[in-house]
């Protein structure tokens, strides 16, 4: 082959590549995704003297799968749905174990929440199961929406796992409107609500182990 046709041959392929590149279109960017979290941040209260607390040590939450993620899920007429376009900051099951322990700490109840890995004693056990989590079109899928969190709640003896008590905690909070920011207000009040309920009958309770 000649040299000169193969050098001119190479050049204009790296021409032609150079060309190429210029040429690229980047694919349209995605919509942002509107990032929302829920549980209120409380100031925390004295609890007064240290002899007077119990300590309560929670096991894992157990949560719906369907609303556990990171997506807000929605209810119409039987049917799931996520909201397009927005997600929950983090794992809803996250979110809600941290707002779980906010409550605790702003309760002014005798109960203490002992974290994992803390070294201090723990009177009672509690089991907390989220049964429901999910924003319901009751009135079709264009007005607003309506909250529900439903909380099953076990406590038990740590010493020797007798039962204390066995309830459920459920807040309906209907949106102001079907917005998000509205739908993710009434999630929050939800959840505040229910948290309210449960840290006062922990606290009740403890008088069965002090």
């Amino acid at each position: 082959m000649n040299p000169i046709r193969s050098l001119s041959r190479a050049v204009a392929l790296a021409a032609a590549a150079v060309a190429l590149t210029g040429c690229i279109t980047l694919l349209p960017e995605a919509d942002p995704v509107g990032l929302y979290r829920f549980g209120v941040t409380p100031a925390p209260a004295s609890k007064g003297e240290p002899s007077t607390l119990f300590g309560v040590f929670k096991t894992p939450t157990v949560f719906t799968r369907a609303a556990a993620g990171d997506r807000i899920l929605t209810i119409t007429q039987g049917e799931a749905a996520y909201i397009a376009g927005a997600r929950w900051v983090s794992p809803a099951s996250i979110l809600f174990d941290e707002a779980v322990a906010r409550a605790f700490e702003a309760d002014a109840g005798r109960a203490r929440l002992i974290g994992r890995g803390e070294v201090a004693k723990a009177d009672l056990v509690l089991r907390l199961e989220v049964l429901s989590f999910e924003a319901v079109y009751v009135n079709g899928p264009k007005a607003a929406p309506e909250v529900l969190v439903q909380v099953r709640s076990v406590l038990s003896r740590n010493s020797d796992r007798t039962l204390v008590g066995d309830q459920v905690f459920e807040a309906r909070v209907k949106a102001s409107s079907n917005r998000v920011s509205t739908i993710v207000e009434a999630y929050d009040s939800a959840t505040a609500k229910v948290l309210n309920e449960l840290t006062d009958w922990v606290s009740a309770s403890g008088a069965s182990v002090k």
